[in-house]
């Protein structure tokens, strides 16, 4: 299909569920749908996706996304995908308010908050929009935020900050806990002292607290030292 130059209706948005079809790849399906618990997909790798997204971008894609259905997992993948290549931080930020809700399960998440590179060119602004994703009772949208600063805020700035939203994190939903211990498993990696500090405070719940140790032991970037330490510090939870 020729996406950049396509007049989407509903006609040509059936022709493109009809394509995605035809990319179908049975034993890749039958994978995904284990990992991300979704039966509603059709079972095409993450790469095809993400260059037809590119495509629908250059395009009417504002037309795209008001046909879109989100009902099935390529669907709501390919829009967040949309948004993530747009250059309009603006316009990201609007669109991401509408898409959020969308979101449910990890894949869809994880793959779109690491596509949005345009948050490192504006770091301050998207900030204070992933605190309001952090203060959302939808814990898709505090993963979300967690994600987001986990692949474009670990720095010198930041990492203090993080820090504190890391402690403030409570709750019991399961993805929002493996996030917050795999964003602070990275700032081990990146700030081990500071991080390592933190840790030793014991302020976290004992599940993320043991994931994070976990996580970073896990690590082929991390000293076998370090660990011994981390371990050490497991045995006392």
């Amino acid at each position: 299909m020729n996406f950049e130059n396509i007049i989407w209706n509903k006609q040509t948005y059936q022709e493109f569920i009809n394509y995605l079809y035809s990319l179908q790849n049975i034993k890749y399906k039958e994978f995904h749908k284990k990992l991300i618990l979704d039966d509603n997909l059709i079972g095409i790798p993450t790469p095809k996706l993400k260059e037809i997204a590119k495509k629908i971008t250059k395009g009417d894609y504002k037309e795209f996304i008001k046909l879109n259905n989100k009902n099935l997992y390529e669907e709501r993948l390919i829009y967040g995908l949309i948004i993530s290549y747009l250059n309009d931080f603006n316009e990201v930020i609007n669109e991401l308010n509408k898409f959020i809700p969308y979101i449910n399960n990890w894949a869809i998440n994880d793959i779109v908050c690491s596509n949005l590179k345009i948050f490192k060119k504006n770091q301050t602004k998207g900030f204070s929009l992933i605190n309001q994703y952090l203060k959302s009772n939808n814990g898709w949208s505090i993963r979300f935020g967690l994600v987001l600063l986990l692949n474009f805020y670990i720095d010198d700035k930041y990492i203090h900050k993080i820090i504190k939203i890391c402690d403030n994190i409570k709750t019991d939903d399961y993805y929002v806990m493996m996030s917050n211990a795999w964003l602070l498993s990275i700032c081990y990696i990146k700030y081990p002292d500071i991080t390592y500090k933190y840790l030793c405070k014991k302020t976290l719940d004992k599940t993320t607290l043991n994931k994070t140790i976990s996580k970073i032991c896990d690590s082929k970037r991390v000293d076998n030292n370090y660990k011994k330490s981390l371990k050490n510090l497991r045995k006392q939870i």
